[in-house]
């Protein structure tokens, strides 16, 4: 079949978007199954689909659907939702999802600095492993700081260029 269902697309054209998007996202750091599945459902029109459609677009089993969700989900990437009147889930991309990972990577480098703060205490910082704890901890603080308000900027940029949500 060269068209996505009523859809116009050239099904072999978004396979090989998905999977080069995919190598894209696993080339900077995520999982394999997670960075398909993530490509697939950002590249539906719907922005959702599920278990059995990822299952026959990707070829891969309802226990790789499975995983890879678990997976996006814990990250703020998709979402669950329930079809009406259906025991079946959806899984779903939202416009915001770079926006949700990346705000939800506050509170991961909150605990790093409280970490760092330790090990600056623990190594002492006049010892040279303490300087590195140091400037650790300053380079999260900083970009801490960057991160809320470049998602200030961004919330600003994001109204004036596609409206409210």
């Amino acid at each position: 079949m060269t068209e996505s269902a009523g859809t116009g697309r050239d099904a072999e054209a978004v396979s090989r978007f998905v999977e080069s998007f995919a190598a894209q996202l696993v080339e900077a750091g995520m999982a394999r199954m997670p960075a398909r599945v993530f490509a697939a459902l950002l590249s539906s029109d719907e922005g959702s689909m599920t278990s059995a459609e990822l299952g026959e677009q990707l070829r891969i089993s309802p226990a790789a659907v499975s995983g890879a969700v678990r997976y996006l989900a814990q990250t703020h990437m998709v979402s669950r939702e329930r079809e009406p009147g259906s025991r079946r889930e959806r899984y779903r991309v939202h416009g915001n999802q770079w926006y949700e990972a990346l705000t939800n990577r506050e509170a991961v480098i909150k605990r790093w600095e409280g970490a760092l703060r330790e090990g600056v205490t623990s190594l002492g910082a006049g010892t040279p492993a303490g300087r590195r704890m140091a400037e650790t901890l300053a380079f999260f603080e900083f970009v801490e700081t960057e991160i809320v308000e470049m998602m200030e900027r961004w919330r600003v940029h994001r109204e004036k260029t596609f409206g409210p949500e």
